[in-house]
């Protein structure tokens, strides 16, 4: 059993559904976030990009993971940060009239931050969130093999960094993976071995590696870089194998999850996202895929979020996008309660 700080995961990773209204509201989502994630779910723009915000570069910029593109600037998206949600302007890819709507929040600072200087290359920005192990730096690249602060105090083990001057694609190390491999948020693709993007390093509890790579350390390009460290009953980056059967494989991850991100690592196939707000009970149907911007898809490959991890549903031959036989996924969890809270006490308990 998982003992853990964090009681309530919703204070610092919270799912939430709004239906836009084409002018202008304020999403509350339980706390101050520095980490908003947008995506239009069905209807006339369920076809949108997911559009991905923070504090530390300012409400009003964004980036869409299923895309290259560098970095835009919506004025009338997220408007601002709010010390319980955002505020949302008139653009129909976070607000179009009748949409339903999910925002993956999580919390990281409480604002821009400032420039830490741990590493070789001095972050123009990181916000920080040492007890939820989530930071977001801003850094300007050299060119040549560096180091970068995370100001985590521990070591992250998922990192997705982008560059935000020019167009270039996501990366994504993962502990699962090691040092000398990537994954792409955008696009489909299997693990392939990158010795220049994380310098072959594995980061610290104080900095992480970047190579010469220009999706990482280009010379005079600006990146932002989203660093998760574990925390016991709140947040989980590990792997699996799929068994193809509708009786799946059991992920233990020591909390009933709220959010759980895929990718098959060994195969080609798509990313997906459930959550606990959209279709919240068991089976979980609900999925968005990060490297598409299709509308949710409803019955493709369910899962069972249970109160100590998650369960496939289904034999996934035709998707490969949780449960393929032998094959091998990476994920990503944060949780809705663990399953032992604060002196051993069982959080699920009723």
């Amino acid at each position: 059993m998982s003992y853990t700080t964090i009681n309530n995961g919703s204070l610092f990773m919270n799912p939430t559904l709004y239906t836009g209204n084409g002018s202008t509201q304020s999403i509350n989502v339980g706390f101050q976030p520095d980490f908003t994630w947008i995506k239009t779910r069905s209807g006339s723009t369920g076809t949108e990009g997911h559009r991905l915000q923070d504090a530390v570069r300012g409400s009003t910029k964004y980036l869409e993971s299923n895309g290259t593109a560098q970095e835009g600037t919506q004025a009338q998206g997220v408007t601002s940060f709010t010390s319980t949600g955002f505020n949302l302007g008139t653009d129909g890819s976070y607000n179009y009239n009748t949409a339903p709507i999910v925002s993956w929040n999580w919390k990281a600072g409480g604002g821009q931050g400032s420039s830490n200087t741990d590493g070789s290359i001095n972050t123009t920005y990181t916000s920080v969130n040492t007890t939820a192990g989530f930071s977001i730096s801003k850094y300007t690249g050299t060119g040549a093999n560096a180091t970068i602060g995370h100001g985590l105090g521990s070591v992250p083990k998922m990192m997705i960094v982008k560059v935000l001057s020019t167009t270039n694609q996501w990366f994504v190390y993962h502990q699962a993976l090691g040092n000398t491999k990537k994954l792409n948020l955008d696009d489909t693709s299997a693990e392939s071995v990158q010795n220049n993007l994380w310098n072959d390093t594995t980061p610290t509890s104080s900095v992480f590696s970047v190579g010469n790579h220009t999706g990482a350390n280009a010379s005079g390009a600006t990146y932002i870089a989203y660093c998760f460290a574990e925390k016991t009953g709140y947040s989980k980056f590990g792997s699996y194998t799929g068994n193809n059967n509708a009786d799946g494989t059991f992920v233990y991850t020591g909390f009933k999850p709220a959010f759980v991100m895929f990718k098959c690592s060994t195969n080609a196939a798509n990313w997906g996202i459930y959550d606990n707000e959209r279709v919240g009970y068991n089976e979980v149907k609900n999925v968005l895929f990060p490297d598409l911007s299709n509308a949710e898809n409803t019955d493709l490959a369910p899962i069972d979020l249970l109160s100590n991890g998650f369960k496939m549903r289904r034999n996934d031959s035709a998707s490969d996008i949780n449960n393929k036989g032998g094959a091998t996924y990476i994920y990503m969890a944060f949780a809705e309660a663990p399953l032992v809270g604060t002196n051993n006490i069982p959080a699920n308990a009723r």
